[in-house]
């Protein structure tokens, strides 16, 4: 077979080895190319950031934000729209024209911060700047390792951006460890010293996150957490992204319509200042892998505010949303008013076109959902009460109770 893709950068990749004709994702191999290329073009602008800031030049926090999210939306299930990425590549590529204005000099720069192509070269250059691109396997294993690690660190990142905390030294420590993959004098032994510190600023950007939380929704609490459902309209929300959740609480209230989190959202629930919401119900369904079903059963409009996404059903693709950095062709996206551009400060969005669409949604029946092995999901069949089940959240780990004596 003719390998029209490659990609490993999740534990499913097919065969344990890499993707090469589509995703175990279901990405696709024009859009898996223009993630390669927004890579590559993101650590072009790193080696031009770093380079300023080592001429004494202080970066702006939106230009760390996009740098930030550019990562974000090329991790695992997060973003198929491939038009988004293309948008974010043209949007890179002018920062980095800027930038390159203010240094001294550009001699010293690497080949990835002086590319300028336009959209009709974007095909032919993504070809030559893949994963595979490295020919040494023990350099492009360090490089990719480094590189995913810096994807999740900019993912803690994004999210305490979103809730207005920052830190500097985890934004330049990214993008010069971002640039420092495309310098091929970088052998074996200093690639992996790198790595080893991307997991010191992993810790540093989780710290940074848990203040964020913290400080904007308290201190995490012993829950229990509901897992029936109400007759009322809703939204079922998933993600990471809290900020999104407490502004779509917000935009709720008064308008009859309840909000329930879904896989990766649960955790929302211990969070004591999400509790005053009385239309916060709970928790529908399972684990990501499962909402083909259980988002189809839902009956209401499901909004996604970062991974996992899997490419959806015809059956409930007009009522699943994204925003931030999720994404997918065909599914509407709710962007952030006060800044278009990729930064997360003072985000600000709203939320009406989903809310008013799970009160259309309100006339069919949401399922109700039982325990099925210690899990619960989607079942027709079973109509508890509401309230009679509930899963107690205790730190890290999840205690089912069943209190309807089955």
């Amino acid at each position: 077979m003719n390998q029209t893709m490659f990609c490993y950068q999740c534990q499913e990749t097919a065969g344990c080895t890499g993707c090469t004709r589509v995703g175990v994702c279901g990405k696709k191999p024009d859009l898996a190319a223009m993630q390669d290329l927004l890579v590559f073009v993101t650590k072009g602008l790193s080696a031009v950031t770093t380079q300023l800031r080592a001429e004494g030049v202080e970066i702006s926090t939106d230009i760390n934000h996009l740098i930030t999210l550019n990562l974000f939306v090329t991790i695992t299930n997060a973003n198929f729209d491939k038009d988004a990425i293309v948008s974010r590549i043209h949007t890179s590529l002018e920062v980095k024209r800027n930038l390159i204005k203010q240094l001294s000099a550009s001699s010293s720069l690497p080949s990835a911060a002086l590319w300028d192509g336009t959209e009709d070269s974007f095909e032919g250059k993504a070809a030559e700047v893949g994963v595979l691109s490295t020919k040494d396997e023990d350099i492009r294993s360090l490089r990719e390792l480094i590189t995913y690690g810096l994807k999740g660190l900019s993912a803690y990142s994004k999210h305490a951006n979103a809730l207005l905390h920052d830190d500097e030294n985890v934004d330049a420590f990214l993008q010069k460890a971002l640039a420092a993959t495309l310098d091929d004098s970088l052998g074996a032994e200093e690639l992996v010293a790198l790595a080893l510190e991307v997991g010191k600023y992993g810790v540093d950007g989780m710290a940074l996150l848990d203040k964020a939380n913290t400080e904007t929704y308290g201190n995490p609490e012993i829950t229990k957490v509901n897992i029936g459902v109400r007759n009322n309209p809703a939204i079922l929300v998933s993600g990471h992204d809290l900020k999104d959740l407490e502004m779509l609480l917000e935009q709720t209230q008064g308008t009859g319509v309840d909000v329930y989190t879904h896989s990766e959202m649960l955790p929302a629930h211990y969070y004591p200042a999400f509790k005053k919401y009385q239309n916060f119900v709970g928790n529908y369904g399972n684990a990501w892998w499962k909402q083909k079903d259980e988002f189809e059963a839902f009956h209401g409009p499901i909004l996604m505010t970062t991974n996992c996404i899997v490419p959806p059903r015809d059956s409930y693709k007009d009522r699943l949303y994204t925003t931030g950095a999720a994404g997918y062709p065909g599914c509407q996206h709710i962007g952030d008013i006060s800044a278009e551009n990729g930064s997360a400060s003072a985000v600000n969005k709203d939320f009406t076109v989903i809310i008013e669409h799970a009160k259309k949604c309100g006339e069919k029946r949401i399922k109700k959902t039982r325990r099925r092995g210690g899990i619960y999901s989607a079942d027709p069949g079973r109509n508890p009460s509401d309230g009679d089940q509930s899963k107690k959240v205790i730190g890290r780990k999840i205690v089912y109770e069943d209190r309807s004596g089955e």
